[in-house]
């Protein structure tokens, strides 16, 4: 008996729990008194008591005394963290060294396929070999991830969960004579490999200048601090990359445009990013990142749907 009364109530927790991510329950909605519940579920009203107060701890529910409980502002979040507690979300795409703090504060549910690159990320969550895409690719029409997304996850109900906007620029040793793009030309450069939205970017402001982007010459790197090591050690001139991979090699950066880094995430995944997002959410977290440098977080953790037109 009593193991039917704990079986009946995780069964309630679910089920509203489902209703509120799903829509079918939206913040603000009344739910019918505990003995009608009761009679619904065919269980007792302490068993449901018991579940609602589990949810309204969770974020989900609001109780009051001597009011029916109601869904609670935020709920959806709060319902999709209850439910996907345990899940791992896998991260492909593109590289960023804040992302390891992202990863520790998550503590193994953040599982991160560093250095992927954009478009291939987006590719991997095409053929359900990741959860989600780190992507940083600006469209020709001037708007930045949402018309890839919405394109290479065409009827995934594809999601775009905003990381933070970060500085891109030259990453440079103390004292050089570089100052802009086009100084890069006759310089050993590290560059990065083929799809990788730094790669685009980079080419993009060298044909903005007049330069032929396949003209450079150096090694490829795998991540930003690659390519800041990659100065720091004299294997090349000048690099691309994030202002933090510059200040953790003591270099100096030589800013050349701010960027929207999102996530791309299939409707299916908005489960198991929960816990992400609610992350991303957190004052504490976002300060860790900005004290990086050359971030933005003030919008961290927001979750846009792509619709046709959006």
């Amino acid at each position: 008996m009593q193991y039917a009364s704990v079986t009946r109530y995780r069964e309630i927790c679910a089920d509203l729990a489902h209703r509120v991510s799903a829509g079918t329950l939206e913040p603000g909605d009344e739910l019918p008194g505990v003995r009608d519940l009761a009679q619904q579920w065919g269980t007792t009203t302490s068993t449901v008591s018991r579940a609602q107060r589990q949810l309204a701890d969770a974020g989900v529910l609001e109780l009051a005394d001597r009011r029916r409980a109601r869904v609670a502002a935020g709920a959806v979040l709060a319902a999709r963290r209850f439910l996907h507690g345990d899940s791992v979300f896998t991260l492909s795409g593109s590289d960023d060294p804040a992302l390891g703090l992202v990863s520790g504060v998550l503590d193994g549910r953040l599982r991160l396929l560093a250095g992927e690159g954009s478009v291939a990320g987006l590719g991997a969550v095409r053929l359900g070999r990741a959860d989600g895409a780190a992507i940083h690719l600006l469209h020709h029409t001037g708007v930045y991830n949402a018309p890839f997304a919405r394109g290479m996850l065409r009827g995934l109900d594809p999601h775009l969960i905003h990381l933070w906007r970060r500085e891109q620029g030259l990453i440079v040793r103390p004292g050089d004579s570089i100052g802009g793009i086009g100084d890069l030309v006759g310089r050993r450069v590290s560059v990065r490999r083929p799809g990788t939205g730094t790669r685009l970017l980079l080419d993009r402001l060298l044909l903005a200048g007049g330069h032929d982007p396949d003209g450079l010459r150096g090694p490829e790197a795998g991540s930003h601090l690659e390519v800041a090591l990659a100065v720091a050690t004299g294997t090349v001139d000048v690099g691309l990359g994030v202002r933090s991979a510059a200040a953790d090699m003591g270099l100096e950066f030589v800013p050349l445009a701010w960027e929207e880094f999102d996530i791309a995430v299939a409707g299916n995944a908005l489960g198991p990013a929960a816990q992400l997002v609610a992350a991303l959410q957190t004052a504490s977290l976002r300060d860790r990142v900005s004290s990086l440098g050359g971030y933005d977080v003030s919008r961290s953790g927001e979750v846009t749907a792509l619709s046709k037109g959006g």
